[in-house]
Formats: C-alpha cells, sequence, structure tokens
C-alpha cells in the first residue's frame, strides 16, 4: 500500500514538471512568434525597399509603377518664457505614389506620428484623359496653400508660418482637376475643387459643399505667382472664404517667397485673419564629412484678428541656419532656428498653452526620402 502511494506521488511529481515545462516551450514559442514576425516585416520592408531602387534605376517607364517617398522629422524645442523644453517626433510620413498606366495613376500616404497621432493623408486615383489634364478623386489637398510652406519635406524652417498652420486643414475628400498649359512661353496652372467642407477620414453629408480654385503663373525656377479663392461652409456656425495670393522667385543658390491671405467669416460665431509672410535663404555649398551645403534663412510674418484695431496682433521674426545633405534618393537637414514672438494683442489661436507664443528655440533633425 504504501509502495503505490509513493508511486503515485512520484506520477503527480512527473506531471506537474511536464506541465511546467510546455507552459515554458509556449511561452518561448509566443516570444518566438512575435519576434518572428518583427523579423517578417522588416524582410519585406527591406526586400521592397531593395525593388523600389532596381525600378528607380530604370529608365525607360514599365507600368505598373510605383515610387516610395517618406519624411522623418524629430525636433527639441525650449520656451524662454515659461523656460519649458520638450522632444517630439513632429511627423514621420510614408507614402507611395505611382501610375497604373499612361492614363491613370494614385497616392497613398499615411502619417505614423503627427506628435504621437496616426492618420491617413492621401488616398486618391487620378485620370490623365488628354495631355495636361488631370481629374482627381478622393482624400487630397485642396488649392489653397502651397507644399513649401505646408509640407515638412519642403518647408523652410521647422515651424509652419502663421497661415500655413491656423488657417485651415490642407487636406479633405473630394474632387480636383488641375489643368497644364502655356500662356504664350510661361507656363501656367489652372485648378479647381469641390470637396466634403470637413476634415479627412471623415466622409460625412453635406448639403453645400466647399469649392475653390487657383491660377498659377511661372514655375519653381525663376518667377511663380498663385491667386486662389476657396470657399469654406462647414456647418451653421463656421462657414469661411479664402482668398489671397503669393510670389517666389528662385535662381541657382537663393531664393525669396511671400504671400499674403484672409480668412473671411460668413458667421457671427467667428472673426476674420489676416496673414502674410517674407522669407529667404541662400544656400551655401560646402565640402565636409557630414554636411554638403549650409543654409542661413530668415522670415518675417505676422497675424491679425482684430481688423478695426490698427496693426497685427502677433509679430514673429525667425531666423535659421540648416546643415544638410542632398543625393539621388535621400538627403537630411539638421536646423537651429529661433522665434521672436511681438505679442500686440492676445489671440485665441495661442491660448492652448504658453508655450505657443513665447519665444522659442527649436532643433530639429529632418530625413526625406
Amino acid at each position: 500500500m504504501e509502495q503505490l502511494q509513493t508511486e503515485k506521488k512520484s506520477l503527480n511529481i512527473k506531471k506537474m514538471c511536464l506541465q511546467k515545462k510546455n507552459r515554458g516551450i509556449i511561452s518561448a514559442n509566443t516570444s518566438d512568434s512575435s519576434y518572428g514576425k518583427l523579423s517578417i516585416a522588416l524582410s519585406i520592408l527591406f526586400i521592397f525597399s531593395s525593388f523600389l531602387l532596381s525600378a528607380q534605376e530604370a529608365e525607360t517607364p514599365t507600368y505598373p509603377n510605383f515610387k516610395v517617398d517618406g519624411t522623418l522629422k524629430n525636433k527639441f524645442e525650449y520656451a524662454s518664457k515659461t523656460n519649458m523644453s520638450r522632444f517630439s517626433v513632429r511627423n514621420s510620413r510614408i507614402g507611395v505614389a505611382g501610375n497604373i498606366n499612361p492614363y491613370s495613376a494614385y497616392r497613398v500616404q499615411v502619417e505614423l506620428s503627427n506628435e504621437g497621432k496616426f492618420s491617413v493623408l492621401d488616398l486618391s486615383g487620378t485620370l490623365k484623359p488628354i495631355e495636361g489634364l488631370s481629374l482627381t478623386l478622393g482624400q487630397t489637398s485642396i488649392p489653397l496653400f502651397n507644399s513649401y510652406i505646408v509640407t515638412p519635406a519642403t518647408m523652410m524652417f521647422a515651424n509652419r508660418a502663421f497661415l500655413g498652420k491656423y488657417f485651415l486643414s490642407t487636406r479633405d475628400l473630394g474632387f480636383l482637376a488641375k489643368y497644364d498649359f502655356l500662356l504664350g512661353v510661361i507656363p501656367a496652372r489652372l485648378e479647381f475643387g469641390v470637396f466634403n467642407g470637413n476634415t479627412i477620414n471623415d466622409p460625412v453629408w453635406k448639403k453645400n459643399m466647399s469649392y475653390g480654385g487657383r491660377i498659377e503663373l511661372g514655375n519653381m525656377q525663376g518667377f511663380r505667382m498663385t491667386a486662389k479663392i476657396y470657399d469654406y461652409p462647414n456647418d451653421e456656425t463656421t462657414h469661411f472664404l479664402f482668398y489671397g495670393a503669393d510670389l517666389r522667385y528662385e535662381q541657382n543658390n537663393w531664393k525669396v517667397e511671400t504671400e499674403v491671405m484672409k480668412r473671411e467669416s460668413k458667421t457671427e460665431f467667428h472673426t476674420d485673419l489676416l496673414s502674410y509672410y517674407l522669407q529667404g535663404a541662400y544656400t551655401i555649398p560646402v565640402r565636409t564629412k557630414m554636411f554638403e551645403f549650409v543654409r542661413p534663412a530668415v522670415r518675417w510674418d505676422a497675424i491679425d484678428g482684430q481688423p478695426e484695431v490698427g496693426g497685427f496682433d502677433v509679430n514673429r521674426l525667425t531666423t535659421g541656419i540648416g546643415f544638410g545633405f542632398n543625393n539621388e534618393r535621400f538627403s537630411s537637414i539638421l536646423r537651429l532656428d529661433y522665434e521672436w514672438y511681438m505679442v500686440n494683442h492676445e489671440m485665441d489661436i495661442f491660448s492652448l498653452n504658453d508655450e505657443m507664443d513665447s519665444d522659442k528655440f527649436t532643433l530639429e533633425l529632418l530625413f526625406t526620402f
């Protein structure tokens, strides 16, 4: 009897050991599975990137084709008024654009982290029925802002100009038509779009759509000017009319850009806004181990919400210097900017925190591909 009890105890001990071993195997397999999925994802990304580089090297276009682009923008900021500072990943964008055939194209772009938030930026398809004409349907940019003011990869400074930040979202769901042609010997473009007039990733039903257009003369080398107007009936309390014009000149290593825009409220629930900027930069070639150029830049911009009171409510002077390199597929720039705010009257758009209208030092590292 004692021998039988001893054998039962021995059997129970063996079962317990076997269960612990199995649990360890399951835990290890779970861990291995997670690492395996990560390895597979990285491998796919590597193969995808290698295929992309090979495709980009081809001289003759083949269909369908695609091109991957991306932006990684990391920042450190110090606000002198509050003696506060912060690190942030301001943007981490990745996109794919391509052509299905000579007459149709597509664009997809996502924001992996805009100060910690994920969002889909572009989701559109484009038809090109005749030379110079493109018809885009989906989520895309509205014909109001210049890309070099609102797109992180092409901005002159770490922080956007006032009119590119506080006026309106740069994208919406809708339809956009573009037509490129020559006005004599001057390149010209007409744009017209109809949109939901709401926000991205939110396809609401609307009785009154937003619509607007833009005319562009010239190109990015030499003189370029645009004039635009955009009607934005959002809801019963929010209805804006935007209009403005801009002018820029770029030649060799330097460029100058200026723009003025007004947001006119059609309801009594919001005030009008008027803003402008004047900015310029000069690129100095250098030969160092890490950098190919040095780019000093300066900007003056202002914004006003009280037209009946003389002067602009807030003025800002921004100076900066960038150290960067460019090659065929990748570019990088390390920026050091300082902003001086001159506040004549407090504005609600700066009321989120005290750092918004504080003198500010910004260190930015930007990679684009």
